[in-house]
């Protein structure tokens, strides 16, 4: 078997040496010059959401539903004029009713054929501030009374009080009445009233009537006779 040799190829020296030191200057500057490295870009800026509650659901697409409220009660339609019309009608009535009523009780109880009846009015102030009245009919106590200072100032303006309604029997009787007060110089004051009357048929009224006698300085106390 034959073998052939053939010429090896040289590259020329001088390039060789050319290549080498180019290298050598590459390395040589790349270990002189600074290390970076490069930073990849910051990214840009977003909005933030506001804070949210703690274990807040997330706001889904669908609503929830929500409870309607509670139907409130309507206030009940105000009346027509006619029905106010007959309800003030009818309360007159039930006034008017217990009127008669109480007429009717007072002639059942105090016929007029036997009532009789006391009635106090004051015309003083000055001289006696009343207290008490006390009255008794042919020596039996009918009436016994204690006024308040609101009452007693309602007689003071005019105001006639009817102490006692009842019933006797035709004939002659008396009427005795006790006051007590305070008299001249804020002192205890009492004083007593007579009056013999004739009871017929019919009803009989009787007035105890307390004044100031400018005269004498003194309250006077009279019992009249209304015939």
């Amino acid at each position: 078997m034959l073998e052939v040799t053939l010429p090896l190829a040289r590259r020329p020296a001088g390039r060789c040496l050319t290549a080498k030191s180019a290298l050598l200057a590459g390395l040589a500057a790349l270990i002189a010059a600074p290390v970076t490295f490069a930073e990849p870009p910051l990214p840009a800026p977003t909005a933030v959401a506001a804070p949210t509650a703690v274990n807040q659901p997330a706001a889904t697409t669908s609503a929830a539903p929500v409870a309607a409220p509670a139907p409130t009660a309507s206030p009940p339609p105000a009346a027509p004029p006619a029905v106010d019309e007959q309800v003030q009608s009818l309360k007159s009535d039930v006034l008017d009713l217990n009127r008669d009523l109480f007429v009717l009780e007072q002639e059942l109880l105090y016929p007029a054929n036997t009532q009789v009846a006391v009635f106090v009015s004051m015309d003083a102030g000055t001289f006696f501030a009343l207290d008490s009245v006390q009255l008794k009919i042919d020596g039996k106590e009918v009436a016994n009374y204690l006024y308040t200072p609101r009452e007693v100032h309602a007689l003071d303006q005019g105001g006639v009080q009817r102490l006692f309604v009842g019933n006797l029997k035709v004939g002659k009787h008396e009427l005795v009445a006790f006051l007590t007060g305070k008299g001249p110089h804020a002192r205890d004051y009492t004083r007593g009233a007579t009056l013999q009357f004739q009871k017929d048929i019919g009803a009989k009224y009787l007035e105890l009537t307390i004044t100031d006698d400018q005269s004498k300085l003194q309250p006077q106390f009279r019992i009249k006779d209304w015939e």
